[in-house]
């Protein structure tokens, strides 16, 4: 299954409680921390209601 790489790159300072939870749920911590995620429904949902806070890039799937 495809990956995707989410990096925060916006503070959610200012923003609703539901988003700040969103992005703890895709296990960001600190600003500018990038991780990788399975591509899958729930998790792309998650990322579009974050999209003003977060870049995403598709990782290749032939380097595994």
């Amino acid at each position: 299954m495809p990956k995707l790489s989410i990096t925060w790159v916006k503070s959610s300072i200012g923003y609703s409680q539901g988003q700040k939870q969103t992005i703890r749920a895709l296990g960001f911590r600190r600003l500018n921390q990038r991780v990788e995620k399975e591509r899958s429904p729930e998790i792309l949902g998650m990322v579009a209601k974050v999209r003003h806070l977060v870049d995403v890039e598709e990782l290749d799937d032939s380097s595994e």
